[in-house]
């Protein structure tokens, strides 16, 4: 079904794709690049880095009236689209945007972590069907341990047909440039905010890990302890299952890990994201900034927090689009501590390589603007970003995450509030993407 959001009057053209897609686009600025006064074509975006603060405030304000103003934004949610539809707006109106994309795409968002109350049950079966029968206990032990590699490590959406079908929103915007395009770049952050960790708010990070490390544990111990019984090893292996009961508050432990009834404000995680992007265009919108051979865009993702969904559905339908020149796709993801500013050469629990020459591009930019950044990657356990899915679809990318990816008290808890921003951690990460912008212009990207 197509859906018309009410974006205040913008003029409207339909364009359907019934294969993925209800697609809408916005045709916001028709002005000829060719016509553009010589001096506004500021390739070295000194004034941008100049005025930092003046686009942090911008960014802080626009977080706080999206998390105040707006509703809940979960994966698939009304609230999502009302700040997507909002957010596309904007793009429209106060970027230079020619054109703005809303495009909705079908999925099962509940499934993600849905999957933790599956493998609760699977886990107390695993262990309970050692006293009926040592082959019950190695299947469900195998249906565990199979769940959570393909579902948790690799991000494959196996269980969705067990979970409602909704409806998510991405946002896609380019701003053209001066002259010749000979590369895009596109600025990507993620619209949706997470469901609460429970855990992790009521006791913190270390707590929230455990009962899913020992719940690992505990699965393959009693798989192990059930293929020895069926293999006829004795009478220890009773007394080793009855010793194993201490996994079981464990188990139980790990239905909790979400709370599907309490959706956090996800200001820094990934409102941030989101107006990096943003607050770039508006800044060379506002100044009459056109980089002379490079494109920038910026592509908002609906349900990253269900499992990549946007950014997965969003390289499956442009897959054959923007092979015309080199082009790149930057993530942000919660961007807050300056001290942990970092690019991310690893994703999706370790198992994805980033873009190289994208992330020493982000490095080498880093130093020009005088920030701290480092090295890092998403370890096993730490889940994934959407730049994982855009390189998995044949884009290159890289993520750039602020945080510390030991779990904060902030991450997926209702402590993500506007009055919770790190305007340091902001300026420091949108100076550095200003400097990459240059960059990008003078070439460092064509190698």
């Amino acid at each position: 079904m197509e859906r018309i959001y009410p974006f205040g009057g913008l003029p409207k053209k339909r364009l359907l794709n019934e294969s993925l897609y209800n697609t809408i686009v916005y045709k916001a600025d028709n002005r000829n690049h060719s016509s553009i006064p010589k001096n506004t074509m500021n390739h070295k975006l000194q004034g941008l880095f100049e005025n930092s603060g003046q686009a942090v405030s911008y960014m802080t304000g626009e977080i706080t009236k999206i998390c105040r103003d707006m509703k809940k934004r979960s994966p698939g949610s009304e609230g999502e689209r009302e700040a997507a539809g909002y957010m596309a707006d904007v793009l429209g109106r106060s970027c230079g945007c020619a054109d703005v994309s809303v495009e909705t795409f079908k999925e099962h968002p509940a499934s993600f972590y849905g999957y933790c109350r599956i493998s609760a049950v699977f886990a107390v079966l695993c262990c309970a069907g050692f006293f009926i029968h040592p082959s019950v206990t190695i299947v469900f032990g195998a249906a565990t341990l199979i769940l959570f590699l393909v579902h948790f490590v690799l991000y494959i959406p196996v269980i969705d047909r067990f979970f409602p079908e909704k409806e998510s929103v991405n946002v896609t915007a380019v701003r053209s440039a001066a002259g010749e395009t000979k590369r895009r770049i596109f600025l990507n952050g993620h619209i949706d905010a997470a469901w609460e960790f429970t855990l992790n708010y009521h006791f913190g990070g270390v707590v929230f890990e455990i009962p899913n490390i020992l719940t690992l544990s505990g699965v393959i111990f009693y798989t192990a302890v059930g293929i020895c019984a069926a293999a006829g090893a004795g009478i220890w292996t009773r007394t080793a299952a009855l010793w194993g009961l201490i996994f079981l508050p464990f188990f139980a432990a790990v239905w909790f890990t979400y709370n599907p009834k309490q959706i956090v404000d996800g200001a820094n995680d990934n409102l941030t994201g989101c107006y990096m992007g943003i607050a770039v265009l508006k800044e060379m919108e506002e100044r009459g900034i056109f980089l002379e051979n490079t494109e920038v865009g910026v592509i908002l993702t609906g349900s990253e927090e269900a499992g990549l969904r946007g950014a997965k559905a969003w390289s499956a339908a442009h897959k054959e689009d923007f092979r015309d020149v080199p082009t790149f796709i930057l993530s942000f993801d919660t961007i807050h501590d300056p001290r942990m500013l970092g690019v991310n050469e690893k994703d999706l629990n370790g198992t994805v390589k980033a873009d190289r020459i994208l992330a020493e591009a982000f490095l080498k930019a880093a130093a020009m603007a005088q920030v701290p950044c480092s090295r890092t990657q998403v370890p096993l356990f730490g889940g994934s970003t959407d730049s994982a899915a855009f390189i998995k679809g044949g884009f290159r990318s890289v993520c750039i995450t602020g945080l510390n990816h030991k779990l904060e008290d902030y991450y997926h808890t209702r402590k993500d509030s506007f009055d919770n921003l790190n305007t340091e951690g902001i300026e420091n990460c949108y100076k550095a993407v200003v400097r990459l912008l240059e960059l990008a212009d003078e070439g460092e990207l064509d190698n």
